[in-house]
């Protein structure tokens, strides 16, 4: 039976896992998937953000857990998903950021963004994914990646291969488990005002040629990014997989 339009868009009686939850787009996914009425277990390296977080949510009238742990270990990430119980959607949202010239990227950094962006996020996806297949209810899975994972960046291109790598599991995970009712969408934000960009954000002039380069004639907000990734999570998607979402106020349209 489908659900009313109204209904829909809600998140009611679902467990959702948002990573990188206590900063930024995830901790506003955190807010507005709860909102939604969704029980959300939010998840980060540092357990005092996450928690502020919970009590946050509950103010509200909201739900929610922490669950600490590194998103860039494999040990980590598979016990903590292990303790978790039982998931319904996960918002794939941990992640880091690189700006080098090419030729000046070193070793070691290739293996911090690739290790968070790429291996961790698809651990991560790897074990919610099984749950939800051993369980046999589906679930949905958003990944976020970013416009950098559908063109390239100047100076940036490791943050855009390990994006581009995240386009590519997302759309190979919608291919195998879309049989088993687990759908898997990617939401690809542009310049999106977070602690991870407060140095460009302070650079006013950088804010004023950006936004004017931009159709909607603004920088995204975490709760710009926010609102697609609930409706991908919601009923309301439940004839989407596989797709890539723009959420940058137009850039791509070009």
């Amino acid at each position: 039976m489908r659900m009313g339009k109204g209904t829909a868009f809600r998140l009611d009686g679902r467990r959702i896992l948002v990573t990188g939850a206590s900063l930024g787009i995830g901790r506003a996914v955190a807010l507005a998937a709860a909102e939604a009425g969704a029980k959300v277990v939010v998840a980060a390296r540092r357990r005092e953000g996450l928690l502020r977080l919970v009590e946050e949510i509950a103010a509200a009238g909201g739900a929610a857990e922490a669950l600490p742990f590194d998103a860039a270990d494999p040990v980590a990430i598979r016990a903590a998903i292990a303790a978790a119980g039982a998931l319904d959607g996960l918002v794939n949202n941990a992640g880091s950021v690189t700006r080098e010239p090419f030729l000046e990227a070193s070793e070691a950094e290739m293996d911090r963004i690739l290790g968070l962006n790429v291996k961790g996020a698809a651990i991560v996806a790897q074990e919610v994914a099984r749950g939800m297949a051993a369980r046999g209810t589906g679930g949905s899975i958003v990944n976020i990646s970013s416009v950098v994972g559908l063109v390239g960046a100047r100076n940036r291109s490791l943050y855009a291969a390990s994006k581009h790598a995240v386009m590519g599991l997302t759309r190979s995970m919608a291919l195998e488990l879309g049989a088993r009712g687990i759908r898997v969408n990617a939401v690809c934000p542009g310049l999106v005002n977070t602690p991870l960009a407060a140095d460009l954000m302070a650079d006013a002039a950088f804010v004023a040629a950006t936004s004017a380069r931009i159709p909607l004639g603004r920088i995204m907000e975490p709760e710009d990014i926010a609102g697609p990734v609930v409706f991908l999570l919601s009923d309301a998607a439940a004839g989407v997989t596989g797709i890539a979402l723009p959420v940058d106020g137009g850039v791509t349209a070009e």
